[in-house]
Order: structure tokens, then sequence, then C-alpha cells
């Protein structure tokens, strides 16, 4: 997004009317959200509501990460998308839609599953990075990424009926690491256990409002914690998370951290 758009065009405050009445927003925070960019790394049922609430809420830049086709097994739950995208790339189909939905907005689709190795390029672009990922391996390296480069975070996770959502915005949280060591062995996943559609869309939803109040520099309340939601009892658990001081990842024990 250009750095000399000082100002909101005249379809820009019809468009954002609502939220520009907003006291924690207004003229300045609009402005703020234009020159903002982020990284969205998987485009499934957490990206798909998170994408299109960041671009409604008008991110400048948005970089839409995925590497993986359109299935139909994908439709009950990633509502960006529709049986008429069905074979194609995410990354392709997720930047058609939000171009329609926004057109101020700048999209970046990226057509390929980052890894270890591609995402710290993409990190460095970005203000911050939200995890949407279905995997333990991609979780860890979008962490590993973000701590080294000082950015902050927002990872989600949903399945069954259960659903977790994690903040990590200042030095002193507790990384992915610390909760999660990398020899952690999944139980449970999506495809092993299935999950319920609107849990996913609850989750990405709690991700894009905390994204936004970490692009207008307001702290989030739940940065810290792990927040967990069983969705059949419609109940929140709260759980404080201190870092663990020899994370490999965050810790005092990675000689990269120091100075």
């Amino acid at each position: 997004m250009r750095s000399d758009e000082v100002s909101l065009r005249d379809e820009e405050y019809l468009r954002y009317g609502r939220q520009l009445m907003l006291a924690e927003i207004g003229e300045e925070g609009q402005l703020r959200l234009k020159g903002k960019s982020v990284l969205i790394v998987g485009l499934g049922g957490l990206g798909s509501p998170l994408a299109l609430y960041l671009a409604g809420a008008g991110v400048g830049t948005l970089w839409l990460a995925d590497g993986d086709t359109l299935d139909s097994s994908n439709l009950p739950r990633q509502i960006l998308f529709d049986g008429e995208g069905l074979r194609r790339s995410k990354a392709e189909l997720a930047r058609e839609r939000l171009a329609a939905h926004n057109p101020h907005v700048e999209l970046i689709a990226i057509n390929q599953r980052l890894d270890a190795h591609s995402l710290p390029a993409f990190v460095a672009e970005v203000d911050l990075v939200v995890d949407c990922c279905d995997n333990l391996a991609s979780r860890h390296a979008i962490n590993a990424a973000c701590v080294a480069q000082g950015k902050p975070w927002i990872s989600a996770a949903a399945v069954g009926w259960q659903g977790q959502l994690m903040v990590r915005s200042a030095p002193e949280h507790a990384c992915y690491a610390c909760l999660y060591p990398a020899d952690t062995e999944v139980r449970e996943s999506c495809q092993s256990s299935g999950v319920t559609g609107p849990l996913v869309g609850v989750m990405g939803s709690l991700q894009a409002l905390e994204a936004l109040k970490l692009l207008l520099g307001r702290p989030s309340l739940v940065a810290g914690t792990l927040r967990r939601f069983d969705a059949l009892a419609h109940e929140w658990q709260t759980l404080r998370l201190p870092a663990d001081p020899d994370c490999p990842v965050c810790g005092s024990t990675n000689p990269a951290l120091k100075d």
C-alpha cells in the first residue's frame, strides 16, 4: 500500500463508515489499518473468515499463503470458496474473492506451502502473521520465524468441538514451542476426528478481532494466554502461559536471540 496516502478517499469514508464511528478506530485508526500488512498462512476454515474480515476492515496488504487446491470436502466450513473453484489454487481463489469484496486492499497470492526455509522472507515483509495452519510442523516454523524477527503472531486451531486461541505480541509471552515442544505427538486432527464448521468460523473470527486490535496499536488482553473453547458446552477456559526460560526457540538458551 502506498505510503504517501495520508487521507481516505470518499468511497473509503462510505465503505468504512460504521467502524469509523468507533472511538478506538476513527480516521486515524483507519489510516493506520490501511498502512498495515498481514501474512495469513492457511486459507481453510480459519483463514476464510479471517481473510474476509481483514479485507473488509481495510487492512492495506494481505499476503495469502496456501499450497492446496480446493476440494469439495472443504466447502462445508471454508466460506471463502464455492463449488465453482474446485481443483483450483486456494491462494488464487482467495485473491479473486477478496478483490471483489474490497478493491481497496492489496492482495498477494502465495501458491505454496510455506516452511522453515521460505517463511522468514515473507515474515520480514509484514507487520503481523496469523497462523491458520492444520499441522504442527507449519505452526512451529511460523513461531520460529516470528520469534527470530520479533513479529507478533496469532494462532488458532479447531478439532471436533474444541477450539483454541493463542496470541504472542511481546518477547515476554510464551511462544508456541513453550506450549508444544517440537516432539509433541498429535493425537487428533481434523482429518482423523472431524470438525464442525461454525467452530472454525468462531475461532477465525476471533483471530480477526485480535489482529485488528494489534494493528491498531491496542493491547490484546488474551496475549500470553491459551484460550480454549468447548463448543458443545459453550464454555471458555483461560490458561496463563509463562514463557519457558529453557525454550529452544524463545528462551535464553537460544544463541540467535542474544545480543
